[in-house]
């Protein structure tokens, strides 16, 4: 495996770059984080610059590219904006452009194209976390109309987002996993409930309660096939994985590059603080786990696109890039001192945000769940 970029690679994330540097200043986010505002201005111009639909089928107007080109993409995005979690849009995008019917398409590559909010994933509930087969929101069929009933919880954009991709359960399904279909429910409908949760980052995004009391909808806002939603969903949870780990390495390479930096400037006891072994040893570990992390992510997105599965890297890699984006933002924290610890510095940022990465898309707990049981499987086989 050769990670050297290529000649397309270098010439995309520079132009992404220079964008980015020109454009939107830190001081731009730091606004958009302190004010809980999405940054459409930023959305709509990575959108007018062609990057907004990195990944996305030529049909639909995208830019077509490899698995290891869309991490990078997704890598260099969060480095430049010390923000982990701006394009994981894409991957609720994968879902509909797989399963969905013409119009869902149309109508979500419409909103995507613009780099407005187009959809949110409505999966978790109160009693349903990583515990998906607890699901018990349901669809039931009345008059010739579906009726949706049930609360979501923890569903990222749900109050400007107009649609949400709903997942409900058959409940007298004796195999849960096999009773899930997947909705494109119009967030606008009557019945439908939506209250802010309160959180200590991803201020951007807001994360929200959705309550459902007898919701509207027509049989042709099924996605897919009923029954099968589940699957549908196992499909994108690896891709998932993937950009959520670039969102961490992306990030941990911005809070490197700022306590390096910081390192070769402070002077305390009349030296630059780079020059004391402690805090050289900080530095030399960073370094260690960023070269880990990319290592581990890139080899399983080159696996991706090479048709072997990622079953079990992509657990490993969402585990260990979720746990070492966190030491490495923690430690630039600990070299810039009571500097990082403020608002004022995008490292207190990034080090509020790069948490939930260890939570959402699969706990990391979950993530050893995953991995260990396939590779018990595969050893026994």
């Amino acid at each position: 495996m050769d990670f050297r970029k290529t000649d397309e690679q270098e010439m995309l994330l520079q132009s992404v770059a220079e964008l980015v540097t020109r454009d939107f200043p830190d001081s731009y986010f730091k606004n958009c984080d302190a004010q809980h505002k999405y940054p459409i201005e930023f959305m709509r111009a990575l959108c007018e610059a062609g990057f907004g639909l990195m990944g996305i089928p030529e049909e639909y107007g995208g830019t077509p590219v490899d698995n290891l080109t869309l991490i990078m993409f997704c890598e260099e995005i969060a480095r430049l904006t010390g923000t982990s979690y701006l394009t994981s849009y894409l991957i609720y995008v994968d879902d509909v452009l797989s399963f969905g019917t013409e119009e869902q398409k149309r109508i979500t590559m419409d909103l995507v194209a613009k780099g407005d909010p187009s959809l949110c994933l409505g999966i978790s509930e109160p009693q349903a976390g990583s515990d998906n087969n607890a699901m018990t929101s349901t669809a039931t069929r009345r008059n010739g109309k579906v009726y949706i009933n049930g609360q979501k919880t923890f569903i990222t954009n749900a109050s400007f987002s107009p649609y949400m991709l709903c997942m409900t359960r058959d409940l007298d399904n004796p195999k849960p996993a096999k009773g899930v279909s997947m909705w494109f429910l119009p967030l606008n409908k009557k019945g439908v409930k939506i209250e802010p949760l309160d959180k200590i980052g991803w201020n951007m995004r807001p994360s929200c309660e959705v309550y459902l009391d007898d919701v509207e909808l027509e049989e042709s806002d099924l996605v897919g096939k009923e029954n099968e939603g589940f699957f549908q969903l196992m499909k994108n949870f690896e891709i998932e994985r993937l950009v959520m780990c670039a969102g961490s390495l992306g990030c941990a390479q911005a809070a490197f590059n700022d306590a390096i930096n910081y390192a070769n400037q402070r002077v305390q006891f009349g030296q630059k603080i780079g020059s004391f072994q402690m805090i050289q040893q900080k530095l030399v570990d960073m370094q260690i786990k960023l070269h880990n992390m990319r290592n581990l992510l890139y080899r399983c997105a080159w696996e991706k696109d090479n048709g072997i599965s990622i079953q079990i890297t992509s657990a490993l890699a969402k585990r260990y890039c979720a746990q070492a984006g966190c030491e490495v933002v923690d430690d630039a924290m600990q070299i810039l001192g009571s500097v990082g610890y403020t608002n004022d510095h995008r490292v207190s940022r990034m080090w509020r945000d790069l948490r939930v990465g260890r939570i959402g898309g699969g706990t990391d707990e979950i993530m050893v769940y995953i991995a260990a049981r396939s590779m018990l499987k595969a050893l026994n086989n």
